[in-house]
Parts: structure tokens; C-alpha cells; sequence
């Protein structure tokens, strides 16, 4: 069965997400230090990373349990994106969390 364009949609910006988030947080925010590395801020950042390779995993083996993994991604890339904006300099993170959450709800519903 053909993927639809939205799900193929939501499987780029997981991958974006997952590389954006791991990658901000092993270079950027442990350059940077202080809040950035604290404890419940830098395991957030690396539970948004994992869920959404799982997310992208779970719609590209086309399991129809993509739907709850696609819900906790939502969630999480929510909190993510709430998380980097307070601590701030993470603009590019903030974004593409925003834009996977919303993905990932749609393809929750």
C-alpha cells in the first residue's frame, strides 16, 4: 500500500526533528553549558530525538500502531519546542518541533 503524501510529510520532518534535536543538543547546548545542559532540559531534548526516529520507524514499516507513537511524538516535541523557546537560542529546534507536533497529531487523529 502507497504511503500518503501527509505521512510521507510527517516521516521527513520526524527525521528532521530527530537530526535537529540530537544534533542541537550534543553540539549546541553542550558547548553552551548552563541551562542548557541541565538535567530534565538536556533528557527532554534526547527523549524528542529518540521518539521521533521511533515515530518515522513505526509509519515507514506502515504498522497501523503509528498512530499512538505519532500521538506521544506530538506531545513530546511539544514540550520540546515550550522548553528550548524558554531557555532560548534554539530557534531552529523550536521550529521543526513545532512543525513535527503538528504533523504528528494530524497523523494521531
Amino acid at each position: 500500500m502507497a504511503r500518503s503524501e501527509e505521512m510521507t510529510r510527517c516521516i521527513e520532518l520526524c527525521m528532521s526533528c530527530y537530526q535537529t534535536c540530537l544534533g542541537t543538543a550534543m553540539n549546541h547546548c553542550l558547548e553552551t553549558g548552563g541551562k542548557h545542559v541541565e538535567p530534565e532540559h538536556f533528557r527532554l531534548m534526547m527523549a524528542c530525538a529518540e521518539m521521533c526516529r521511533t515515530a518515522a520507524h513505526f509509519m515507514l514499516i506502515n504498522t497501523p500502531h503509528h498512530k499512538h507513537t505519532c500521538a506521544e511524538c506530538a506531545e513530546i516535541c511539544g514540550e520540546c519546542a515550550e522548553d528550548c523557546a524558554r531557555i532560548g537560542g534554539m530557534d531552529e529546534c523550536v521550529a521543526i518541533c513545532r512543525s513535527c507536533a503538528q504533523s504528528c497529531r494530524a497523523m494521531a487523529a
